[in-house]
């Protein structure tokens, strides 16, 4: 009986740990140019429902936002960036981690 109660919880523990994390890459408008741009969208992001990280990069003026997909979805998350101020641009298909 031990064993099958083990069993089921292994299992469960399993299915719950398998997440759907992506990454999306976006430039924005107007384009990030300094550290308050950077701090903006990094302190306003993390806030958005199912982002796990936002990296951003002010050589490339890009965004990287890592989340979960079974939370949100990239439509979700540029909606997001409007909120504070920027359009944001798909720049390359979403990526599986």
């Amino acid at each position: 009986m031990k064993k099958i109660i083990l069993s089921i919880a292994l299992l469960s523990a399993m299915s719950v740990s398998a997440k759907d994390i992506r990454t999306l890459v976006v430039d924005t408008q107007p384009r990030m140019h300094c550290e308050n741009c950077e701090r903006k969208i990094k302190g306003s992001m993390r806030f958005e429902k199912g982002v796990k990280r936002v990296d951003t990069d002010l050589k490339t003026k890009q965004v990287t936002i890592t989340y979960d997909a079974d939370k949100t979805t990239p439509e979700q998350l540029v909606k997001g960036m409007q909120k504070i101020g920027y359009k944001a641009t798909p720049v390359k298909k979403e990526e599986k981690k």
